[in-house]
């Protein structure tokens, strides 16, 4: 598939060149690239260019398509706090696929390099806690049904080669008490810092990748961005402002208690996955 044939084919554009890298994808299959347009409703794009090896596993490739549904189908309908880059289409050929994006740069977002800050925080926060209260409930069908890259289910070969008993018991447990919850939203799956994008005062957030996007319990994009297990003023925070985007008929104390209860179990999940991270 010729990648800027394409991207002319999907956003009307008279004529497509490419513009430079932004970076290779994960494992080496493919880049994401910044292309410039002419004759077109705006001046450049985000291209998400995946070619993935003849031997991937099948759940990368899925995780690919699941990005595609996920903005052909959900992105148009999140609320105006919920910032993800519009989609000018995608398209596939056997495993290779284009994802064509707007370009955030034009509308003033940049990942800073410098760690996160307080605004940055609280705008982030503000971001996840929208999403969560905008999905509470059963995830789509289109995208996975336990979202989070690391969930138990994908990692059991991680869980076979963690050393020592402890995880091989805790582990289940731990998936069976997160799966188990009443209340379940699609969470973004892989939370990092990275993964967002600040406007120059940081007062505005937009979320980038969504490989990973489906059901879950809000707390394990919250612990995941914050790195906490217990008690601290941030997920207090995150807590007050998921009870303001919650509507009314939804019973915000109750959701509160549920996912308070599951930090330490998001936590002490996430600390499984690293356990046998790279041991498989």
């Amino acid at each position: 598939m010729d990648l800027l044939d394409t991207v002319v084919r999907l956003t009307g554009a008279r004529h497509a060149r490419r513009l430079g890298a932004i970076q290779s994808l994960w494992g080496g299959h493919g880049e994401i690239v910044r292309v410039g347009l002419e004759g077109a409703s705006v001046p450049s794009v985000v291209v998400k260019h995946v070619r993935p090896h003849a031997r991937v596993h099948p759940r990368k490739v899925r995780s690919y398509a699941v990005e595609a549904a996920f903005y052909a189908t959900h992105a148009r309908g999140l609320p105006d706090g919920v910032r993800v880059a519009g989609c000018h289409g995608s398209a596939e050929a056997g495993p290779e696929r284009v994802i064509v994006l707007e370009d955030l740069s034009h509308a003033g977002f940049s990942q800073p390099l410098r760690p996160l800050e307080p605004r940055r925080i609280e705008a982030t926060l503000q971001w996840l806690a929208q999403l969560h209260a905008h999905f509470l409930g059963p995830p789509p069908a289109e995208l996975w049904p336990v979202g989070t890259y690391w969930h138990l289910q994908t990692r059991l070969a991680e869980l076979r080669a963690t050393p020592g008993p402890r995880w091989s018991r805790r582990g289940p447990e731990l998936d069976r008490q997160l799966r188990a919850a009443t209340y379940q939203t699609v969470v973004h799956g892989d939370a990092k810092p990275a993964n967002f994008l600040w406007s120059p005062a940081s007062e505005a957030v937009a979320g980038v990748d969504f490989q990973y996007v489906g059901g879950g319990v809000g707390v394990r994009d919250v612990v995941y961005l914050l790195g906490v297990d217990g008690p601290d003023p941030w997920l207090d925070r995150y807590f007050t402002l998921l009870r303001a985007a919650l509507p009314p008929s939804v019973d915000g104390a109750a959701v509160e208690a549920e996912w308070r209860a599951l930090v330490p179990v998001a936590a002490e999940d996430f600390e499984r996955f690293l356990a046998g991270w790279g041991r498989a």
